[in-house]
C-alpha cells in the first residue's frame, strides 16, 4: 500500500505530480521542501499538507518562477516547526541576478537559452505533461503580451526546444512535443474565436498540397482575428483543385500559402492563385498571395505576391489591404528585437506539427 494513515509514498506523490521520484527527492535535497514527518524515522510519507505544498511548487514553476524561489514560496504557505528545512533554503535573489523577464536558465532540461520567464515555465509544464498548467500559462501570455509576442517569444522557442530535445534523445520527448503542440493549437484557436473577424472579404489560409504543418497558419489566423479580420482556415495539405474552388467561391482579399519544405513549394500553384480574378465584370479583383514558410526561400516573388519574413510582417501586410494602418507594435519587456519566428522557420519537427 502506498497510502497510509501518515500519508502517501514518494512514488505515489511523483505519479500525482507528473514527475519522477528522483525529482521529488532532489527538490528535498536542494530546496528543503520535504515532508514534515517521516515514518519510522527514515521512510518518507507525504501528508495532505505536504502534497499541497508540492502542488503549489509545481504551479509556480509552471508560471516561470525559478524552482528555488517557488520552493520558498510553497514552504511559506505550510506552517512548519521552527527550523525545518531552513538549513537547505536557497538564498534570496540578489541585485546581480538577471532580470525576471528574460533569463538564461533552462526549463525542464530543455535547451532554451536566453528566453522569457514564461517560456521556461511553459517548458517545465510540458516536460511534466501538465496540460492544465500549459493551458493557463498560454492563455495568460496571450492576454498579457498579445498574440504576436506570445507566439514569437514564448510558444515558438519552447516548441523549437522540445523539437531539438527529441532529435537528440533517440525518440524520447515525443509525447511532450505532441501535447505541447496540441495545447498551443488549442490556445491559438481559442484566441481566434474570442476575436471574431468582421464581415468582409476574408483571408484564405491553406497549406500547399503534401504540406501537413498548420501551427504557423493557426497563429496567423489568431493574429488576424485579433485585428478584426475574417479568415477561412482550410488546414493542411489542401489539394490544388480544392484550393482553386475555395478561392473562386470565397473571393478572398488575400491567400496565404504555407510551405515548410522546398519539396512542397509549388510556384505554379502560387501563380495560378495570384492570376485568379472574381467579382463583377469591369470591377474584377485578384487576391494578394502571401508565400509563407521556409519552403518558398530562394526565389523572388512574382507580381501580386509577397513573402513575409515573420508573423508580424504578414499581419501588417494583410492589414494594409483593408485600408487600415497596422497597429502600434506590442510593448516588449526587453530591448533586444527577437529573430523573426513563425513564418520563416517551422516551430516543431514534422513529426508533431502535422495534423490529421
Amino acid at each position: 500500500m502506498v497510502e497510509t494513515s501518515l500519508g502517501i509514498t514518494t512514488g505515489a506523490l511523483a505519479q500525482r505530480l507528473g514527475v519522477s521520484p528522483t525529482t521529488v527527492r532532489s527538490w528535498e535535497q536542494r530546496y528543503g521542501i520535504g515532508p514534515a514527518i517521516r515514518a519510522d524515522g527514515k521512510h518518507r510519507r507525504w501528508s495532505p499538507s505536504d502534497v499541497a505544498m508540492l502542488e503549489e511548487m509545481c504551479r509556480l514553476t509552471a508560471s516561470g518562477i525559478p524552482p528555488a524561489e517557488a520552493a520558498r514560496a510553497a514552504r511559506s504557505d505550510r506552517r512548519e516547526p521552527a527550523g525545518i528545512g531552513k538549513e537547505l533554503a536557497a538564498p534570496a535573489l540578489s541585485d546581480s541576478d538577471p532580470s525576471p523577464g528574460r533569463k538564461p536558465a533552462g526549463g525542464g532540461g530543455l535547451p532554451l537559452g536566453d528566453v522569457r520567464q514564461e517560456c521556461r515555465g511553459l517548458a517545465r509544464a510540458a516536460v511534466r505533461l501538465d496540460a492544465p498548467a500549459m493551458e493557463t500559462l498560454l492563455e495568460q501570455v496571450i492576454s498579457d503580451f498579445g498574440l504576436v509576442t506570445a507566439w514569437e517569444e514564448v510558444m515558438v522557442p519552447t516548441l523549437h526546444a522540445v523539437g531539438r530535445k527529441w532529435e537528440s534523445s533517440d525518440d524520447r520527448y515525443v509525447e511532450v512535443e505532441h501535447l505541447l503542440s496540441w495545447q498551443v493549437s488549442t490556445a491559438l484557436r481559442r484566441a481566434a474565436i474570442a476575436s471574431a473577424g468582421r464581415q468582409s472579404a476574408p483571408v484564405l489560409l491553406a497549406c500547399v498540397p503534401s504540406e501537413p504543418h498548420t501551427l504557423p497558419l493557426e497563429a496567423l489566423a489568431a493574429g488576424l482575428s485579433e485585428r478584426g479580420i475574417a479568415t477561412l482556415m482550410f488546414g493542411g495539405a489542401v489539394p490544388a483543385e480544392a484550393l482553386d474552388a475555395a478561392v473562386r467561391r470565397c473571393g478572398p482579399a488575400a491567400v496565404v500559402l504555407w510551405s515548410q519544405a522546398r519539396s512542397t513549394a509549388s510556384y505554379a500553384l502560387a501563380r495560378h492563385v495570384a492570376g485568379m480574378t472574381f467579382g463583377l465584370r469591369g470591377a474584377r479583383t485578384a487576391p494578394l498571395v502571401l508565400l509563407a514558410g521556409p519552403g518558398w526561400a530562394g526565389r523572388t516573388p512574382d507580381s501580386g505576391m509577397l513573402r513575409p519574413r515573420g508573423l508580424r510582417e504578414a499581419l501588417d501586410s494583410i492589414t494594409r489591404i483593408y485600408g487600415e494602418p497596422p497597429p502600434e507594435p506590442e510593448r516588449r519587456s526587453v530591448a533586444d528585437e527577437p529573430e523573426p519566428l513563425g513564418m520563416d522557420r517551422s516551430p516543431t519537427s514534422s513529426r508533431t506539427a502535422s495534423r490529421p
